[in-house]
């Protein structure tokens, strides 16, 4: 492969926090390399449009604190078709890259594995959700900020729980994983924490709300992943409150704040760890992989294996927290 002379970056689908500190290091690094970053807004869909920016150093200046993306980001059906593709492609040889880096989950992936099936211009992607659910790696950016986020809100909902004798069941981002719930439930000392890989948990949650009954428990927290089975906190809360009616039952979804936010410490090093390394690899010739993290290390891991493969969350972190909950 002729040497790397000029890439693009992108963020695409759902934002998270640390997206910036991943663009900043991706062009810093490309810079102090001697490659030029042109950014691509609005993800796969200005990549078809033509939404395209030269980045210089005092352009990703200020923006390592920054929550969401300065390159915005969207979902581009657009993308999953062959003609969407194309024209992607034709934008980018018009522009002469060598190579693009993709911010991005599970969705952005399989868009760019697709492309590098039927282009010759490589992908690097780095994995940028708050779910933490791409398997490969062990965080994904976004994640502990998020935690941060729920465990603050949680916090705070627990103090007029205790005051008023109230049930609290409250929902968190998690459609098809119980990531945040588990690690989020283990760190706030909820009751009990419901995800979706867990099914019909309603039932073992009325023994156990019992058992807290008798103990005089003054009040209780749930953690509910959004994906649980049962119809997400509402939906517990309705089918739990008929069996406790000494209690006040009350519903908190914490909805989207939990993607909104100025970064952790562990979210901006992350990001720049792996902005760092998705440059380094693609001056590698590598392509149509993920940069990830396992163990503290940076591994790259094949987009075709962090998209196919199934992450399983940590169940010791949910035996623990049903332990410590008694």
């Amino acid at each position: 492969m002729a040497k790397i002379k000029r890439i693009g970056v992108l963020s695409s689908g759902g934002d998270a926090p640390g997206m910036n500190a991943a663009i900043r290091a991706v062009t810093r690094t490309a810079i102090y390399n001697g490659i030029e970053v042109i950014g691509i807004r609005h993800g796969y869909q200005g990549m078809i449009n033509g939404y395209f920016k030269l980045l210089k150093t005092f352009n990703v200046s200020d923006i390592i604190q920054r929550g969401g993306t300065i390159l915005k980001t969207a979902r581009c059906e657009e993308f999953k078709t062959p003609e969407g593709r194309k024209k992607a492609y034709n934008n980018l040889k018009d522009r002469r890259l060598d190579g693009v880096v993709v911010i991005g989950g599970d969705g952005s992936f399989t868009g760019a594995r697709i492309f590098n099936e039927e282009y010759d211009i490589p992908f690097i992607g780095i994995p940028g959700t708050i779910d933490n659910d791409i398997y490969g790696t062990d965080y994904t950016i976004g994640y502990d900020t998020a935690l941060n986020t729920v465990i603050e809100a949680v916090d705070k909902i627990r103090d007029t729980a205790s005051a008023h004798n109230r049930l609290f069941f409250i929902e968190v981002m998690g459609a098809e994983a119980g990531f945040i719930a588990i690690r989020s439930g283990l760190a706030c000392g909820a009751e009990a924490i419901i995800i979706p890989e867990i099914k019909n948990q309603v039932k073992k949650l009325r023994s156990f709300l019992e058992e807290g009954f008798k103990r005089k428990k003054s009040s209780n927290i749930i953690i509910v992943a959004e994906g649980a089975d049962e119809g997400g906190a509402f939906g517990v809360a309705k089918k739990a409150k008929k069996d406790f009616q000494d209690y006040s039952v009350r519903v908190t979804v914490l909805g989207h704040i939990q993607r909104g936010g100025s970064p952790s410490v562990y979210d901006r090093v992350t990001a720049s760890r792996l902005g760092y390394a998705a440059v380094e690899a693609l001056m590698d010739d590598q392509k149509s992989a993920m940069v990830g993290l396992q163990n503290n290390e940076v591994v790259l891991v094949p987009f075709r294996k962090a998209v196919k493969l199934h992450k399983e969350v940590n169940w010791e972190l949910l035996e623990i927290a049903n332990i410590l909950s008694v």
